[in-house]
């Protein structure tokens, strides 16, 4: 590592020291813009509030785009080379859950704090955070909130804002609330999907083993799990949720079941969604019901090597921090990036609980490590230490 590098490393204890009073700033925004319900596709409420905070901070083109993405631009003092700092808007929780933040003295408690408040929170306070440590740079910063990135949205903004976007991202990173110490720089293959099970109206309850939706849907889990797994390449199949019933004493008529194929061969996810779409037409044949099989969304592997300087830059900033690396491949907006050939990658800013749960949480205290590495990795890319060359 070059002298200049290694000097970055360096600066991390005032970085620390630095921002260790400055967690106040980025929690009070992470309540603000979470307490705005931000589904997918529903994101407009909270762009207009972040794109707010932009213009108020004097960004250059602070602005929200037709798929509801919020950009600004801190710009550099050469401005030749754009950095992308991407979080997404969007939350896993709808208008109909209470969106109220509680704080208490070591953590914040509400749904979607960690998923992602919290790295919205830091966008929208980025210019204060980079002020406070004294930290100017060369290249221009793109703060991008993106729209439409989780389940069915596939990171539909993101994807946008690469097609259009005039000039060329250097780097991209990408900001998660917890999880501090994780490195995600490579995309595993993956396919989500859908299987609906509906049992049309003139269906024939009379006939041999009508046991309703449930118990069909349970079958057609146990068929799919029966499916052989390679050890390598390293391929899984989650289900992730399953709705079904109305009542205790009456036989379901529908039900859907979201599940992924995850693996780091794109040939096997493709082959595997073939062979559970064949079940769904078997199903179909035998019960008499309507069993469909859709596919919403879909990524392909790739990503940068571990040794690759972007890689190794941030595992040695955790390092100086005394926060263990974490190396784990991501499907969210890395994947996007990877499509691009752009060098990316996903960091976490603090640590956290109950993820994607009403009491989902964040802790306070490890935030300044989360704002200390990501000001250093800022730093280290402007100054060409993640380069390749």
């Amino acid at each position: 590592m070059s002298t200049r590098c290694e000097m970055i490393l360096e600066e991390l204890d005032e970085y620390l020291i630095e921002l260790e009073d400055f967690r106040e700033t980025v929690l009070s925004t992470m309540v603000m813009v979470n307490e705005i319900p931000a589904p997918t596709f529903k994101e407009r409420n909270r762009a207009d509030f972040l794109v707010d905070r932009f213009s108020e901070l004097e960004m250059l083109n602070s602005s929200i785009d037709e798929k509801d993405n919020v950009l600004g631009i801190i710009p550099g003092r050469v401005g030749d080379r754009d950095i992308l700092i991407v979080a997404h808007l969007d939350s896993l929780f709808d208008e109909t859950v209470d969106h109220t933040v509680t704080l208490e003295p070591s953590m914040a408690i509400g749904p979607g704090v960690s998923d992602n408040s919290l790295g919205a929170a830091v966008l929208g306070t980025l210019p204060l955070i980079m002020e406070r440590v004294g930290l100017e740079l060369d290249a221009n910063l793109v703060l991008l909130g993106s729209s439409r990135s989780l389940g069915q949205g596939d990171l539909e903004g993101l994807r946008f804002v690469l097609e259009n976007y005039k000039r060329p991202f250097t780097a991209a990173v990408c900001l998660e609330g917890i999880r501090l110490g994780r490195l995600s720089f490579s995309s595993i293959g993956m396919l989500r999907g859908e299987l609906t099970y509906r049992i049309p109206e003139e269906y024939d309850w009379t006939k041999f083993n009508s046991v309703g939706a449930i118990v069909d849907m349970n079958d057609m889990i146990n068929r799919i799990l029966e499916i052989p797994l390679p050890r390598k390449p390293k391929t899984t199949i989650v289900m992730g949720q399953m709705e079904a019933g109305t009542s205790y004493n009456t036989l379901p008529t529908k039900a859907k079941l979201r599940f992924e194929i995850r693996s780091e061969s794109e040939e096997l996810v493709s082959e595997l969604a073939t062979r559970i779409s064949f079940l769904a037409e078997e199903m179909t044949s035998k019960t008499g019901a309507k069993v469909e099989f859709k596919e919403i969304a879909r990524r392909k592997p790739g990503g940068t090597n571990f040794s690759h300087p972007l890689n190794t830059i941030s595992r040695e900033i955790l390092k100086r921090l005394d926060i263990k690396p974490r190396i784990t491949p991501s499907s969210s907006e890395l994947a996007a990036l990877i499509d691009k050939g752009i060098p990316a990658i996903t960091i976490g800013l603090t640590t956290g609980e109950n993820a994607g749960e009403l009491e989902e949480s964040v802790l306070i205290k490890p935030i300044n490590k989360g704002l200390a590495q990501l000001m250093a990795l800022l730093k280290a890319i402007d100054m060409g230490c993640t380069n390749e060359s």
